[in-house]
């Protein structure tokens, strides 16, 4: 029997989504019993007739389909682009409805994070807007509770809403011990969340 597994799904131009992928991730694997599987998606190109490689030049692989059906849970995350997510991950989602006509996301537990180059620069939105897909795929939505304590002490990324991450005017502000913290722990909440919802669906 193979082990659940948290999808961590994203998509970073700059770098800076992709560093708290990788905490949320951390966060994730340090619950026994459940991994996590770090994808992400192409980019999405003006030119009708560029096509992205099968393969990326760095970092993992892109996400299937059967990467999101087969998941006990679900993080994503994407810059803001005019306080939403980025076209690139919203044209994978777009093509995700084939598993909504046969509610393969149902009771399964999700949560959401971001990254913006300014503090007021659409965090808030941007994580707000991205849960309306999920909500639709009838995924159980997890934020971070304000018992974390870095929740009362961070100063630029954070919210109940789900983890974020101030980069900076020309995005080279390296994610803090706040950031950090509450990235981790959205992970482990999340990673508990899909053991435990693991047990009751289709009950």
């Amino acid at each position: 029997m193979t082990r659940p597994y948290v999808l961590v799904l994203y998509y970073s131009r700059q770098g800076a989504t992709r560093e708290i992928a990788r905490h949320i991730a951390a966060g994730v694997e340090s619950v026994g019993g459940i991994d996590a599987r770090l994808r992400t998606v192409p980019s999405v190109s003006s030119e009708s007739e560029a096509v992205a490689g099968d393969i990326p030049d760095e970092g993992p692989v892109y996400a299937s389909h059967d990467d999101l059906r087969d998941c006990a849970g679900l993080a994503m995350g994407s810059p803001t682009r005019f306080g939403n997510m980025a076209a690139a991950l919203k044209y994978f989602l777009d093509g995700t409805s084939t598993l909504w006509l046969n509610g393969a996301l149902v009771d399964k537990p999700a949560t959401v994070f971001t990254s913006t180059s300014s503090i007021h620069g659409g965090q808030e939105s941007t994580l707000l807007t991205m849960m309306n897909p999920l909500l639709h795929h009838g995924m159980v939505i997890a934020g971070i509770p304000y018992s974390v304590d870095e929740m009362f002490t961070t100063r630029t990324g954070g919210t109940p809403y789900g983890a974020s991450h101030f980069a900076g005017p020309d995005n080279d502000r390296s994610i803090d011990e706040q950031e950090r913290a509450l990235a981790m722990a959205q992970g482990k909440r999340l990673a508990r969340l899909a053991l435990a919802l693991e047990t009751t669906r289709g009950q």
